[in-house]
């Protein structure tokens, strides 16, 4: 310890045995009334990718599995989860002791999002970022999650206020980064990926959206927005490619009517298993 110690850890940079000592986890405990087992995040350096469609698509293919999932929807001011699901005209309910209750899908899957809270879904949330950060943390300590199995957190792009609030304060057992094929995204797949290694956050793999289109009469695969680097990508920071999503005009109609829940699909089976495995 410094003789010009002030005992004040936060705006000291020393390496001393008090400040090992009085390390301070940040994770926020779950209501005695919750029970989750697992937490994933669905991540990206970027916004536009497709994290909420990956989010849905694994929430919905675990629950065909038998297990109980969720969805904690931390893209506050950009919520599109409950619209995929059709929940347009559900809104959170209370228990009596004050905590909220997620809306539950046509199939059991329960859902905590922005959206649910607002007058008319297109309403604009207007905060600023630590009253974001402060709803998603209310959104996991004061909802009432009963029996999950499986939580994944459908997060907001780049590596501010929000990811770094659930890295933080929810216990994320992994990580899924969520990319599409434009060679600018290995810029950007770094920077989640070294975030997360910056958290000691494990990351179980990569995703790729849009990845290609298939033609409809021979079945050949085009590349609409260039070549994949997903396969180099995931070499360069040794991670597994977990599915490559088609540009497929079903995800697009399933997601406009409210009906991800139907959709039939084996695309993203391996991080699936991946995910069953950890």
């Amino acid at each position: 310890m410094s003789e010009t110690c002030n005992h004040n850890c936060s705006t000291c940079g020393a390496n001393c045995s008090s400040r090992t000592a009085e390390q301070t986890s940040f994770l926020e405990p779950l209501n005695p009334a919750s029970t989750v087992r697992k937490v994933i995040g669905i991540v990206s350096g970027k916004g536009g990718v497709g994290k909420s469609l990956v989010t849905a698509m694994m929430a919905v293919k675990l629950n065909r599995k038998g297990k109980h999932t969720a969805i904690l929807d931390a893209d506050i001011t950009g919520p599109s989860i409950p619209k995929a699901f059709g929940l347009n005209n559900d809104k959170v309910n209370m228990t009596p002791d004050g905590l909220m209750v997620p809306a539950t899908t046509a199939t059991g899957i329960n859902i905590m999002s922005a959206n649910l809270l607002l007058d008319q879904d297109t309403d604009p949330v207007i905060w600023r970022g630590p009253v974001i950060a402060g709803a998603v943390k209310q959104f996991w300590q004061e909802a009432l999650w009963e029996d999950v199995d499986y939580m994944f957190v459908d997060m907001p792009p780049g590596t501010g206020d929000v990811p770094l609030t659930v890295f933080q304060s929810l216990p994320v057992n992994g990580i899924i980064i969520v990319t599409s094929p434009q060679e600018l995204v290995s810029m950007i797949v770094a920077k989640a990926v070294k975030m997360a290694k910056k958290m000691n956050v494990p990351i179980l793999g990569l995703v790729e959206n849009m990845s290609y289109l298939e033609c409809p009469d021979c079945g050949k695969k085009i590349a609409v927005f260039g070549e994949s680097h997903i396969d180099e990508i995931a070499k360069e920071f040794d991670l597994d490619v977990l599915a490559k999503l088609p540009i497929d005009p079903r995800i697009a109609a399933h997601v406009d009517s409210g009906t991800i829940e139907y959709m039939e699909e084996d695309w993203m089976d391996e991080a699936v298993e991946k995910v069953l495995e950890y």
